[in-house]
């Protein structure tokens, strides 16, 4: 193995650099994996603007944090992992002792560490898995003939899923999920697998309201242009939806989906809301005399993944559409700029 390898290096806001680095050196517990496929999320978007709290001014880092990848080296006191194994990385940590962690909330820990986010990430060849991601059982085994930019999608699709644990979608659900973005559609997916009756997408975009019928929606509706709330009142007969995901960072979808919930029924604030502009109008009688259920849940755990990784692994879920775009690492600025255009679910890269 040569010693240097090739990374996207973040600066600054909008400057990361294609660089020749070190390949990262492990420890006697950690892993090396070959980066096969990383995948461009919202979160590296953020990262890439300056947005990202963990990227203060000064930081210059790799970032990527959505892999998976091939062992090519091990640490001489592992015995479970071999090389050439394919293999998942989630990519939170939390602090061993801590009462997050120990309840299997990880991604919650005041001091979490993650990979890509405030350590090294997988926009390179090569990218180190820490000790504690090892011991904590962030390394997952996935098929050698399983598409390793699908099998990145466990991270998020971990997130979607810790999401509807929250609000417990179930059969005959009828499910609203606003926004069709990625993230939606993975909503608007899960919650078809888990048996809901009848999931409804709210999107602004034609394009992504007929990309998400094209991939199983029920309903795709244009909320600027149509009334949601009639459609969502005709579809359930008057009683309302059983289940609101908001899946964009809006208010006005916050706001407007306590008015179309049914009695009884759960909201989830899964996209968070820019921190300068975070504050709703929040009628919290609609709560108290419907008895709504709301939450928010942010990230995923560990445990969280191991769940999407069997969903993935079972066959209930198929994400392989969502995958629209491939690159070679090389080439990271024109992938970004596919990313952002609107068009795309995921945008995979390929060190």
């Amino acid at each position: 193995m040569k010693d240097t390898m090739q990374a996207a290096v973040y600066h600054g806001p909008n400057d990361i650099r294609i660089e020749e680095v070190p390949v990262p050196q492990i420890g006697q517990d950690e892993i090396l994996v070959k980066v096969l496929n990383v995948n461009i999320c919202g979160t590296d978007l953020r990262i890439l603007h300056g947005h990202h709290r963990k990227y203060p001014e000064g930081t210059v880092r790799i970032p990527g944090h959505e892999m998976a990848g091939k062992v090519v080296k091990v640490g001489e006191e592992l015995r479970k992992y071999q090389i050439g194994d394919h293999v998942f990385v989630a990519p939170n940590m939390g602090d061993g002792d801590s009462r997050e962690t120990i309840s299997g909330n990880n991604n919650l820990d005041p001091n979490y560490r993650a990979i890509g986010i405030n350590l090294d990430g997988a926009f390179a060849e090569y990218m180190r898995v820490p000790a504690e991601a090892v011991r904590q059982g962030n390394v997952m085994h996935i098929s050698p003939d399983e598409d390793p930019a699908v099998a990145a999608l466990i991270e998020p699709l971990a997130c979607v899923v810790r999401g509807q644990n929250a609000v417990n979608v179930h059969s005959g659900d009828i499910v609203v999920v606003m926004g069709a973005g990625p993230i939606g559609v993975m909503h608007m997916v899960l919650a078809k697998a888990r048996g809901a009756g009848r999931v409804l997408v709210s999107e602004p975009s034609e394009f992504r309201r007929n990309q998400a019928l094209e991939l199983g929606a029920d309903d795709a509706v244009d909320p600027i242009n149509e009334n949601l709330s009639s459609i969502v009142q005709e579809i359930s007969e008057g009683r309302g939806a059983n289940v609101i995901i908001v899946a964009a960072p809006s208010k006005n979808a916050q706001e407007s989906a306590l008015k179309i919930t049914a009695i009884g029924g759960r909201i989830n604030f899964f996209g968070g809301l820019p921190k300068e502009d975070s504050f709703i109008r929040f009628d919290s009688n609609i709560v108290h005399y419907k008895e709504l259920l709301v939450t928010g849940t942010t990230a995923c755990s560990t445990y969280d993944c191991l769940q999407a990784a069997d969903l993935i692994r079972s066959g209930q879920i198929d994400l392989g559409k969502l995958v629209t775009k491939r690159f070679p690492l090389s080439e990271i600025k024109q992938a970004f700029t596919a990313a952002e255009d609107g068009t795309n679910l995921r945008v995979s890269l390929i060190p």
